[in-house]
């Protein structure tokens, strides 16, 4: 037990509502000089003001509904100061199907607080340090609402909501078969895809099959999904070497997907409800500090694969390979906690699962197909293992609910300070507090006066989030 050590925490605030505008006829006025780094200018007017933007400059858009066309934005802030070409007011300047913003060329550009109602928005190749802050994006027809294709983008407080058809809310793709580097993609609300068809209505895809082994670097954290229901994969990664951690998926149909890539690493996510938890294939990822409760499917699915090694970057599932899943706390009311294999031809080789906390009914662990595993200081309740025995203890891991209804350890939980191995992959737990010394089995390391991460609300994310 560890006393008194806090972990970072998120301010928190109510979220309001976003006003639409008619569309309205603006004046035409001067533009405002360049050496002003605030400035409002009129529909007439923002061309010209967008030309002479300098490094610092904010350009805020008047209320009401963008006319058709493009919005070109050729000019470059700077790390520093970058230009940033605002909604006046959030969320009350408009772009319809056929309006955007022109980004070829520019760097260090910020995009804030519109509302892309069936518009979409492209960040190509050809930009850098590109931000897309706290807009709304609704519906947005076929094909991705927003694709990021330049290095060093960050989509941050934005809402995407209300999805019909086929195409994902977020595309973090690249030039050719290449892939954009180091995207940071945060404080996210994800919600409300309605696209009923088998496949291709992700809310996120990072990446594309063809691009699987490209070292993408991306980090997707503190993003809030709800009613991701356009594909079992709300969050699918095809590319390699990317952090996904912090983020609350709750009754959802869709899934954290590892679908290609290697040395992904998953932690520290709530799979609240819905239907599944997380399901990887490929090589060398960690899944670690993860609670997944009260879904309807399977919480861990590792996969086989109709490959061994894809070394041609197809869309063949890979086997999944020399895998670390520990430290999750898994709660379900079904059997099936963890399961190994899935029936395709090569079965998951060299996986290691320990210290994980099982919960729930019938055969907890099922292995269809498994070569090599290592099974080490688990913790079952409420069903048999299914797992080799020397890799698991069944005790009642005194479980109760904390901040957000999430499973957490209770004061004298036989999970605390037993943790078996060293596992030097995980040296934080849930909260982002320390796992020194003795470690605990599951996602929480116990402290008395401790702070606990809760599952992430609507008031967490969005435009109007902090």
């Amino acid at each position: 037990m560890r006393l008194n050590r806090s972990s970072r925490r998120h301010a928190m605030a109510v979220a309001t509502g976003l006003a639409l505008s008619s569309t309205i006829a603006w004046p035409v006025v001067a533009v405002p000089p360049a050496e002003q780094a605030r400035r409002v200018v009129t529909a007439a007017a923002l061309d010209a003001a967008l030309a002479q933007a300098r490094p610092g400059d904010r350009i805020e858009v008047p209320d009401g509904v963008r006319p058709a066309g493009s919005i070109r934005i050729g000019r470059s802030g700077t790390e520093a100061a970058p230009i940033t070409v605002a909604a006046q007011h959030l969320g009350r300047t408009e772009l319809r199907a056929g309006s955007t913003f022109d980004l070829t060329g520019a760097a260090h550009v910020v995009i804030e607080g519109f509302h892309f109602n069936g518009a979409h928005l492209d960040v190509p190749p050809s930009a850098q340090g590109v931000r897309v802050t706290r807009n709304t994006f609704s519906g947005g027809g076929s094909g991705a609402v927003v694709s990021i294709s330049a290095d060093d983008s960050e989509v941050d407080h934005n809402t995407f909501r209300n999805k019909t058809s086929a195409g994902v809310y977020l595309q973090i793709t690249g030039p050719g078969s290449g892939i954009a580097k180091r995207t940071k993609v945060h404080h996210n609300y994800f919600f409300n895809h309605r696209f009923g068809g088998s496949n291709g209505g992700e809310s996120i895809r990072l990446g594309y099959s063809h691009k699987q082994h490209q070292q993408a670097y991306a980090v997707i954290e503190n993003n809030l999904f709800e009613k991701a229901d356009g594909d079992n994969e709300a969050i699918s990664v095809k590319s390699s070497d990317n952090v996904i951690r912090y983020n609350t998926l709750r009754n959802s149909r869709g899934e954290i997907t590892l679908r290609h890539g290697n040395r992904n690493r998953v932690e520290g996510n709530m799979i609240l409800g819905g239907v599944s938890g997380i399901r990887f294939f490929g090589n060398d990822h960690v899944i670690a500090n993860n609670v997944v409760q009260g879904i309807s499917g399977k919480p861990i699915l590792v996969g086989s694969g109709a490959i061994r090694d894809d070394t041609g970057s197809t869309t063949d599932h890979e086997a999944a390979d020399r895998c670390l899943v520990a430290f999750n706390t898994l709660v379900s009311n079904n059997s099936g906690v963890i399961n190994v294999g899935n029936g395709k031809k090569y079965a998951p080789d060299r996986i290691t699962f320990a210290n994980n906390i099982l919960v729930g009914t019938g055969t907890l662990t099922k292995i269809s197909q498994g070569t090599n595993l290592s099974w080490q200081g688990n913790i079952v309740h409420g069903g048999s293992a299914g797992m080799p025995s020397g890799g698991y203890r069944s005790v009642d891991p005194k479980l109760v609910a904390g901040a957000g209804g999430l499973y957490r350890l209770a004061a004298g939980s036989p999970a605390i300070d037993t943790a078996a191995g060293s596992y030097p992959q995980v040296t934080l737990d849930l909260d982002g507090e320390d796992r020194s010394g003795a470690k605990d089995v599951g996602a929480d390391e116990y402290y008395t006066g401790g702070t606990q991460r809760r599952p992430l609300t609507p008031a967490d994310v969005g435009p109007s989030a902090p």
